[in-house]
């Protein structure tokens, strides 16, 4: 017979977007026993990004305990449980991603939403200060029993923990400022107000987060332009593609401002970021978000050859960023895992230059949600073989794109 849980979840941005951090517990609903406990410094969100991912690090830690469970979800954010619970809509599309990974966790018949005022929500809330008090001692949230960091997938600890302490500091879920944030969102009941960074800025912001997106070099699919993601064959770089790691690699130890090195799993950006990491004496970082899209059935093939043999779903592919090639991933479904990649890699790497060596999807994805564009501009931008691009990350939450398909190391 199928278990019961209570998961209380919150989360808090101090300045919205701020420092932002989640937490989330579950619960025995018979008992008031805590079964597991979760937290996580996001790095600069909004409150409304920050209860979000809390949601998803609860559902997924009950999910976690037993998989056919049902959850009742109770939250002191009115917004989230009226969005999940299907009677508001979501407005701002960059909350649309979120409500989408939440949903995605368990079947929507296990999962029920409760709205509970604030003093009943004390333990999440605790969590959530703890976890952001970590992240200004540039730490993350640890539990005080084992940790189990697999099972949630987010990069926060989850673990079984001791019951209750004392109310953490207000990390202010009201509504606050409405500031855009490029890396996080905005209030979905508040205007977008106009950016405090990039264009006639004045502030003082302090040293931004860089990353400089490298794509990897050619493969013998990439002349040939055939969709090469992570569904189907592996491909080493070709000869011309080893040669423009290293001219990549070359230009980096002449600027002398890459500090840190992420890559893709896929060995294309492996032997690219090697390449670059030999020269600079430097370790590689492998982050599992920056793989390629899983194009599915369309692998392997030239886009007349998808057009001759999958006509219809090529059509609907290209008509959605929310469908998939059949057997593959949707363009919405990596901007997810590229957005919680980036937020990690954000935390890790504040005021740093980092360089993270992906792909083509990924890197247009990222200069997207910097820009605030629409998916449809993920068609409109060329990105070569082994080229640079660059974008720039604000301690207020925005972003400026500094640099887009520099391929001048390359001649």
């Amino acid at each position: 017979m199928a278990r019961g849980f209570v998961v209380e979840a919150d989360g808090g941005s101090r300045g919205n977007p701020g420092p932002a951090g989640y937490g989330a517990v579950v619960l025995d609903p018979a008992t008031g026993e805590t079964l597991a406990e979760a937290a996580e410094y996001i790095g600069h969100a909004t409150n409304n990004v920050a209860e979000y991912r809390g949601l998803i690090a609860g559902l997924r830690a009950a999910k976690a305990l037993d998989p056919e469970a049902s959850v009742r979800v109770r939250m002191d954010s009115k917004l989230v449980v009226e969005q999940m619970s299907g009677r508001w809509k979501i407005k701002h599309p960059d909350m649309r991603p979120l409500a989408a990974e939440a949903k995605s966790v368990l079947p929507a018949g296990q999962v029920t939403y409760e709205w509970i005022p604030r003093e009943k929500n004390k333990h999440a809330d605790r969590l959530a200060n703890e976890a952001m008090d970590a992240g200004k001692k540039g730490r993350q949230w640890e539990p005080g029993a084992p940790v189990v960091r697999s099972e949630l997938g987010l990069g926060g600890g989850v673990g079984v923990a001791e019951p209750g302490s004392a109310h953490g500091s207000d990390p202010g879920s009201a509504l606050g400022s409405a500031g855009a944030s490029a890396h996080g969102s905005v209030q979905d009941t508040l205007p977008e107000t106009a950016p405090t960074a990039g264009w006639s800025a004045t502030a003082d912001l302090g040293t931004p987060s860089t990353f400089v997106l490298l794509r990897h070099g050619e493969t013998a699919l990439t002349p040939e332009k055939r969709f090469s993601g992570s569904g189907g064959s592996d491909p080493d770089l070709s000869e011309k593609g080893r040669w423009q790691a290293q001219q990549a690699a070359i230009s980096f130890a002449a600027r002398g401002t890459v500090q840190a090195i992420v890559s893709s799993p896929l060995a294309r950006c492996r032997q690219t970021a090697e390449a670059v990491a030999t020269r600079l004496g430097l370790d590689v970082r492998i982050d599992e978000g920056l793989r390629e899209t899983d194009f599915g059935v369309f692998e392997g093939l030239t886009f007349a050859e998808v057009r001759e043999r999958y006509p219809a779903e090529l059509d609907d592919w290209l008509a959605s960023a929310e469908t998939a090639p059949p057997g593959g991933e949707s363009f919405a479904a990596v901007a997810r895992r590229v957005a919680l990649s980036r937020d990690k890699l954000l935390a890790r790497y504040a005021g740093k230059t980092v360089l993270l060596v992906t792909h083509v999807t990924p890197v247009k994805t990222l200069v997207r949600l910097a820009l605030g564009a629409p998916p449809e501009s993920l068609f409109r931008m060329e990105l070569s073989a082994a080229s640079v691009s660059e974008v720039a990350y604000y301690a207020d939450g925005n972003a400026s794109l500094r640099l887009l398909n520099d391929t001048s190391h390359l001649r």
